[in-house]
């Protein structure tokens, strides 16, 4: 059977008046399994680039939630921060956390390194939920191929050497064919 990765769950939230405090304290309580999820909150993009860079264990699932705000300053930092990600670790999950009026708008400015928009409105901690288990299916799923890939590599190998030996065998001692 195989074991269970863990999943660290990285929220940035800088927003002056905390508009998505609530929220970012449910996906907390909905990912209280220690086991599975390890959350981690910031208000800082220092600390929070600097906890996706010191992240060793690259066999679990990263996922960063992102609390957008409309500004136009809070839009580049947002941009900054995607691509920070995605240079340190490509295969971390983005999910952002948008005001619901303003999605068509946002998902216009940030067409590249987003995996989902999530408004913000009472069900967006079930929508993050789903998400993130379909990104920790994403990530088990790409573990598996790399395994299957491995395996199959290792196969080929081994049928081509062996009938180099039988055609060296045929070769050499025509008399047992």
């Amino acid at each position: 059977m195989a074991k269970k990765s863990k999943t660290h769950i990285y929220c940035f939230d800088n927003h002056k008046v905390r508009v998505t405090t609530g929220i970012m304290e449910n996906v907390r309580k909905r990912f209280a399994d220690s086991s599975r999820y390890t959350v981690f909150s910031f208000s800082t993009q220092d600390k929070f680039i600097n906890s996706i860079m010191d992240e060793k264990d690259h066999g679990c699932c990263k996922v960063a939630i992102i609390g957008v705000q409309e500004t136009k300053e809070h839009m580049e930092l947002i941009d900054y921060l995607s691509m920070q990600i995605m240079k340190l670790n490509p295969e971390t999950g983005l999910i952002l956390l948008v005001p619901g009026d303003k999605m068509d708008e946002i998902k216009k400015t940030f067409r590249f390194n987003i995996d989902n928009y999530v408004p913000q409105n009472d069900n967006a901690v079930l929508r993050i939920h789903n998400i993130v288990k379909k990104l920790i299916s994403e990530h088990g799923l790409a573990i598996f191929k790399k395994r299957r890939n491995f395996s199959l590599y290792i196969f080929l190998i081994f049928f081509l050497i062996s009938l180099i030996l039988i055609l060296i065998a045929y070769l050499k001692l025509p008399d047992y064919f």
